[in-house]
């Protein structure tokens, strides 16, 4: 059977990064990107400055998905903690719950985590700061005038990742997944070994060969990870 996999992407990413993925994606993986405001499509609009609003626009997301079909979140690094909280609003409401929550690049909600303070740096040395604390370097953050495209979703992606405090003590009831690169030197698996205690359910830890950003120049290893972890689940 088929599972739409709703993702999120990480901070400042559009969901252009997931549709290049479903190119490749396997048969059993529906991918669902989730755009967010102030990027590609939506770039006129403003960027979400709050954790409440883009978990709310995931959630609507999610209940878009048909019922008839199994669903699972996805996210990398603030995407993850995004995909945690949205996980933990679907059960709150008392509707349909996802089947799974993948989470990838990301300590545990609880452990302190780096702060970027970007309010406070100039565009410069807040591109300086990300790349050391987020492991993240794209090309457009050297062109003057991408940079100034991406920026603001940028900021404001990792504004709300400096403000975050999980919204919920209660376990999920819903299997976890783990994900990190081996030779991620920002993510330690003892920063993603207490997922455990995140849900009632199942939790494991898989790594990946690659660093922080380990699919990023190749997907396939992760899809095709994915991919064992839904056939496992469906026996």
């Amino acid at each position: 059977m088929t599972v739409a996999l709703l993702c999120v992407p990480h901070a400042g990413a559009g969901a252009s990064l997931f549709r290049q993925w479903k190119r490749q994606a396997p048969e059993r993986i529906d991918l669902v990107p989730v755009q967010l405001p102030g990027r590609e499509e939506l770039f006129a609009q403003d960027a979400h400055t709050s954790l409440t609003e883009v978990v709310d626009r995931c959630a609507a997301r999610a209940r878009e998905i048909p019922e008839d079909t199994p669903f699972a979140l996805f996210g990398h690094s603030f995407g993850a903690l995004v995909a945690f909280e949205t996980a933990h609003r679907l059960v709150a409401e008392g509707g349909r719950v996802p089947a799974r929550l993948v989470v990838s690049g990301v300590a545990a909600p609880w452990l302190p985590r780096p702060v970027v303070g970007g309010d406070a740096l100039t565009d410069d040395l807040f591109v300086e700061r990300v790349r050391e604390v987020v492991g993240y370097d794209h090309p457009a953050l050297h062109d003057a005038e991408l940079r100034g495209l991406l920026l603001p979703s940028l900021r404001a992606d990792l504004g709300i990742s400096d403000r975050y405090t999980p919204g919920s003590t209660e376990p999920l009831p819903v299997p976890i997944t783990v994900l990190r690169g081996a030779e991620d030197r920002l993510v330690s698996k003892e920063d993603v070994a207490p997922w455990s205690a995140a849900g009632s359910s199942s939790t494991e830890v898989i790594e990946l060969p690659g660093d922080h950003m380990y699919f990023a120049l190749d997907p396939k290893p992760l899809l095709a990870e994915l991919d064992a972890v839904f056939a496992r689940a469906a026996g």
